[in-house]
């Protein structure tokens, strides 16, 4: 039984949700989200809210509930809020800048990296060392964020590399003399 998925996702105001040809579709103040209905799950549009319950009694509808339930609530927030990422660049030399529709990553390489921003991202660039990721689609915020650090993942030693924040880089000691 999903703790989760019991609960009703409410529609806050200014937002519209319907169900046309297996698709959910959610339009918001920020744009418009999809996502694509699975057959063990059944959702239902209620005046307060969507519910998310298994369609039957198999154990792969079960496991599904709770995630799409989590997904459907993503949506919402998504084209309410949006979803943020932000990322701190450690190290002598490293920055990051953002020239429209690319991202100038100097990362200690012979050259510079350049990072073209996909479509329904937006990335800023307070400072030199810090990169904001925006966007409605959580997914996609996330995945962006993640091939930008991958282009210096921390390393334990000094503790140089693109990190999240709030990520704790846990440091190992150097030669003892």
């Amino acid at each position: 039984m999903s703790r989760i998925g019991k609960k009703p996702v409410a529609i806050p105001n200014g937002v519209t949700a319907t169900i046309e040809g297996g698709q959910l579709s959610v339009k918001g103040p920020k744009g418009t989200l999809a996502l694509a209905m699975r057959d063990e799950i059944s959702y239902t549009l209620e005046n307060d809210g969507i519910s998310v319950q298994p369609a039957n009694k198999t154990k792969q509808a079960r496991a599904f509930w709770g995630m799409q339930r989590t997904l459907v609530q993503n949506l919402i927030t998504g084209v309410t809020e949006g979803f943020t990422k932000k990322l701190l660049i450690t190290g002598v030399g490293y920055r990051a800048n953002s020239q429209g529709k690319n991202l100038k990553l100097q990362l200690g390489y012979s050259h510079d990296v350049d990072f073209a921003i996909p479509d329904g991202i937006e990335i800023k660039t307070p400072d030199n060392t810090t990169v904001e990721i925006i966007g409605i689609d959580k997914q996609k915020v996330g995945q962006v964020a993640a091939e930008i650090r991958r282009w210096r993942k921390p390393e334990p030693y000094k503790g140089k590399g693109i990190k999240y924040e709030g990520e704790f880089i846990f440091r190992k000691e150097g030669k003892k003399k």
